[in-house]
């Protein structure tokens, strides 16, 4: 199985289906520090990054923003002081797609490059 963070998303509309709860039995280790949360009635991924200042989560989550505006979907991102929070979902299905689950591992690699707490 080929590694989410070297996958592309799909294009992605209302009538696409939402990942099935198999595909994320298989492809939830690929991202193991992500929790599955339910927001607002949607199923999202969610993960909070650890910084040591507010700068360095500023630049994290530009880095994020620019990987989310390649690829043509974007996730919810709050900067505070030493953290960011990330989420994923696809808003147009309401829910999960493989998409989100490629832009979570993307993140990861991101934070890859920071040194965190």
């Amino acid at each position: 199985m080929q590694q989410l963070a070297e996958r592309s998303c799909v294009a992605c509309e209302g009538n696409s289906p939402r990942i099935s709860d198999t595909e994320i039995a298989e492809l939830k280790p690929q991202i193991p520090d992500w929790a599955i949360v339910e927001e607002e009635g949607e199923a999202r991924l969610k993960r909070v990054y650890k910084f040591h200042d507010f700068m360095t989560a500023l630049t994290f989550t530009n880095k994020v923003g620019d990987k989310a505006e390649k690829a043509g979907h974007h996730p919810a991102l709050l900067t505070e002081w030493g953290k960011v929070t990330v989420s994923w979902w696809t808003h147009s299905i309401g829910g999960l797609h493989i998409n989100d689950f490629i832009m979570a591992a993307k993140t990861d690699k991101v934070a890859e490059e920071f040194v965190t707490e």
